[in-house]
């Protein structure tokens, strides 16, 4: 519930007091014991999560997609993300949204705690964690611990440092995991994300963990791959995604209010093709996602094929330079019912394949990398051949080399459609290597985060002041704490 929407509501028992003279007796003659009179942490939490994946969702088609050349605008005379022209307003929504979320998670944590229920307040953690974890992968230095609070008269916080922020969400997910007790019911209500299994959302919990963690491995004071071997030998104490079932992925049904981000499907693949780099290694693969994220190409006169074919992203010249209609992207993707992303089990089983890879965890990283495979093909309804890593044409891209190159290759895919994250890991990585297209700007240099939006530098430009000096600038190039 609003505030807004509270505050009117008091405004109409007010007035209806004032007109008709209300007295102690009469208020209590017409409270209905059946409602709730405090807002519960379960009045936020389908929101929030609604919210947010939908959100994300649809800034990954919007940014991810081009920027990791899943897709591109086309045609595509000059500019744009697949050529890395971010513009300066690029990461304002995403700002926006989080920080609105983020007081909105604030309230149901609030809210949780005073209830005492450790579930809800498990959950809360988790999700300030997530929403923060985007942020600061985004941004860089954000503000944390005076952000949401301007009931207190807080309207210029404080950034904290990148690492400041790390420190502060891994503290609350190992906190998190410690609260769940999965034998008590969430009683407020049935949440949209795991139909209140409290279990599955102790195991996103921890598989948030495992990704975040990874994510700051380059940081030897994180401890990072210490950690993280003691949640992987540890299933029982922290227990993680173990099949689709259990992801993190809500399903959008289609019935308000859980419907499809875009209000006109069309609008998904008018003016877009899919990227060459995103369709080839899926036809080196003879990949059955294929089907379920790309039409067919056509020839140049409209003529049907059965062929799968790309545009190159960052291409320069004209577009009649392509003697062909490239494949666009599937509708059905963004058609109810459809799934919004928000951790996989898939990324699990790769995070295990890295660890194993780089000798980090004792484990089969072969099997680690093939469950990894077989989890994202299943994810999207498609069926895994059984000689996908064997078979005599595609082996030699498909099966287990024991490179960090094919892991994260495979990876990628298994990102799809799912927020940033294909970014961030690029970012964290390098991998998979992208081609670079003649016609791409920034010096051909992927852009690593999203400018701070000018409304911070105008209304916040103290402590904006201090954490470009912090980060070394406020640019599209500017490397953020954990990249270095």
């Amino acid at each position: 519930m609003s505030k807004n929407k509270i505050f009117s509501g008091l405004l109409v028992v007010l007035f209806s007091c004032i007109s008709f003279s209300c007295t102690k007796d009469f208020e209590a003659l017409n409270t209905d014991p059946n409602r709730i009179d405090k807002i519960s942490p379960g009045t936020l939490l389908n929101p929030i999560i609604y919210e947010m994946a939908a959100f994300n969702t649809s800034r990954s088609d919007a940014f991810t997609f081009d920027i990791m050349q899943v897709a591109l605008p086309f045609p595509s005379a000059g500019g744009g993300i697949h050529r890395y022209v971010v513009a300066e307003s690029a990461g304002n929504s995403t700002w926006n949204t989080y920080y609105r979320w983020i007081t909105n998670i604030k309230e149901m944590k609030a809210a949780a705690d005073l209830a005492g229920d450790v579930n809800y307040q498990a959950i809360a953690l988790t999700l300030n964690a997530w929403t923060y974890s985007l942020l600061t992968d985004a941004f860089g230095d954000v503000p944390m611990d005076e952000a949401a609070r301007g009931d207190e008269m807080i309207f210029r916080p404080k950034f904290n440092t990148q690492q400041e922020v790390y420190t502060k969400i891994l503290a609350d997910l190992e906190t998190a995991n410690s609260l769940y007790v999965t034998t008590k019911p969430l009683i407020y209500g049935t949440e949209i994300l795991y139909n209140n299994n409290v279990a599955n959302w102790q195991r996103f919990t921890n598989s948030l963990y495992l990704r975040l963690l990874l994510r700051v491995s380059k940081r030897a004071e994180m401890n990072s791959f210490t950690k993280m071997a003691e949640i992987v030998n540890n299933p029982t104490k922290y227990p993680v995604f173990t099949k689709n079932e259990e992801a993190a992925i809500l399903k959008v049904t289609g019935v308000a209010p859980n419907v499809s981000p875009w209000g006109r499907a069309i609008d998904f693949t008018t003016f877009r093709v899919a990227g060459d780099f995103f369709i080839n290694n899926l036809n080196n693969f003879k990949d059955p996602r294929l089907a379920r994220f790309a039409t067919f190409s056509r020839t140049k006169d409209g003529k049907a094929t059965t062929i799968y074919r790309g545009i190159p992203s960052g291409f320069s010249g004209d577009e009649s330079q392509f003697a062909y209609q490239a494949s666009g992207l599937n509708i059905a993707l963004v058609t109810a019912p459809m799934v919004c992303t928000i951790m996989s089990y898939a990324e699990v089983e790769f995070i295990k394949a890295e660890l194993a890879q780089q000798g980090k965890i004792v484990l089969d990283g072969k099997l680690a990398y093939e469950k990894g495979v077989k989890a994202s093909v299943e994810q999207w309804g498609a069926v895994l051949p059984a000689d996908y890593f064997t078979n005599i044409s595609t082996v030699a891209f498909t099966a287990y080399n024991g490179t960090l190159e094919q892991i994260m290759l495979q990876k990628y895919y298994a990102l799809y459609f799912n927020d940033y994250q294909q970014w961030f890991e690029y970012r964290r990585t390098g991998l998979p290597v992208l081609p670079k297209g003649a016609g791409m700007l920034n010096g051909g240099i992927m852009p690593v985060r999203f400018k701070y939006p000018t409304t911070v530098a105008t209304n916040n430009s103290e402590n904006y002041a201090k954490a470009v000096a912090s980060m070394g600038g406020d640019d599209i190039n500017t490397k953020v704490w954990w990249e270095k």
